[in-house]
């Protein structure tokens, strides 16, 4: 992968910046006790410390997500970890270290050609001692559902070292427009298509929990504020009427450092100050972003940009000889898998028709079996349905 130093320096400092001053707190080596009685109670003291701090987290994780329907709630009420307390809080900390040290800066922006359809390539990366999957998710700027469900059977907090897993970067990309803004809710990703036409960026995102729909249609970028106040809105504001009227910027605002009006209103495109919910069910409509992400962002697009919202559950193209499929999971599956729940079988419709249309004019060529495989499995994936003769070849004959 190609570094980007955009990537590199803010990714790498956002680990640190998650979970701060917790982690920091639990990085800060005690100072000597003078005397075993002494460092008993230093070390008694440090574990309830931890621990209070941990449950003032996960509170303040929960509190803007309103019915106790998403992920977050679901991870902190759901089953318990096998790990205790200080232990938790070691592992987020050596997670931080560990990426910062090991891993590669990802890379949002792909050149683009004329009629190209997939972008990026599957990594690899193999775990660390102290690694968590929402930590490498973002540094992989991947969402955290994308990445559980490219490695099945591997516990997103308890990973283990020496295992191998497959960072899903491939993208096919979404059958829209390649003018501005177009985000795949299905897919969970925006792509921005700069003036030119010779390149792309992509970014996973955040979206509404069930039954709050980002609406689906064409409009623009209407504005741009840093450090936006956070007005609720009345759908919010009706399920918690606690609320202030405003919450002005900084770290309990959930728009994050920046945002993006756009002609619809109460809908945004912006920041978080949860950065775990990228790739989850977990706004009322709005859209978002890694913080370092809709930095990014912010400072490229202009005001009058064209946005639109796309909902295809499978995307299909050639890459060189080989046609792809990706289906993704249904918005409820996505719901199972970030509460750990067994995923409930939801076949994609028209997957068939959709890889047909790409396959023209080698649509005898398409394996029917992997298309059905692929429309019942769902994983968003990249899966291998047909394979064309080489250029050459084909013209020979």
């Amino acid at each position: 992968m190609t570094a980007l130093t955009w990537k590199s320096s803010v990714k790498l400092a956002g680990m640190l910046v998650l979970g701060t001053p917790l982690l920091l707190g639990a990085c800060v080596a005690p100072a000597p006790a003078a005397c075993d009685a002494c460092a008993v109670a230093q070390r008694a003291e440090a574990t309830a410390n931890q621990a209070s701090s941990r449950q003032a987290r996960r509170r303040w994780r929960c509190r803007w997500y309103p019915l106790g329907r998403t992920m977050i709630w679901a991870l902190s009420q759901g089953r318990r970890r096998r790990c205790d307390v200080a232990r938790r809080w070691s592992r987020w900390c050596s997670a931080a270290i560990v990426l910062i040290a090991a891993l590669p800066a990802a890379a949002a922006e792909f050149a683009l050609a004329p009629g190209q359809q997939v972008i990026g390539d599957l990594g690899r990366y193999v775990v660390k001692q102290g690694d968590v999957l929402p930590d490498i998710a973002r540094h992989f700027d991947v969402g955290y559902t994308a990445l559980v469900t490219a490695n099945p059977g591997v516990d997103p907090w308890s990973p283990s070292p020496g295992r191998e897993i497959t960072i899903p970067s491939l993208y096919i990309l979404p059958d829209a427009p390649r003018q501005g803004i177009v985000v795949n809710l299905a897919q969970w990703r925006l792509f921005y298509f700069p003036p030119g036409g010779d390149r792309v960026e992509t970014f996973p995102l955040g979206l509404g929990i069930i039954g709050r729909k980002t609406p689906l249609g064409a409009t623009r970028v209407a504005g741009k504020e840093a450090n936006p106040a956070w007005y609720p809105p009345p759908s919010i504001r009706a399920e918690r009427p606690e609320l202030p009227a405003v919450v002005p910027p900084g770290p309990q605002n959930p728009l994050g450092a920046y945002a993006l009006h756009l002609g619809w209103r109460y809908y945004l495109i912006h920041g978080t100050n949860k950065p775990d919910g990228v790739g989850r069910n977990v706004s009322h409509g709005c859209i978002r972003l890694y913080p370092e992400d809709i930095e990014r962002l912010f400072n490229t697009v202009a005001v009058g940009t064209p946005f639109r919202v796309v909902d295809q559950p499978a995307t299909a193209g050639w890459s060189g000889d080989a046609l792809y499929v990706e289906v993704y999971p249904s918005k409820s599956q996505v719901e199972e898998i970030d509460t750990e729940r067994p995923v409930t079988p939801d076949p994609a419709q028209g997957v068939e028709a959709l890889v047909n249309a790409a396959a023209r004019p080698y649509a005898g060529l398409i394996d029917r079996g992997a298309v059905h495989q692929a429309s019942q499995q769902r994983t968003g994936m990249p899966v291998r349905v047909g394979q064309r003769p080489p250029a050459g070849l084909a013209a020979a004959r």
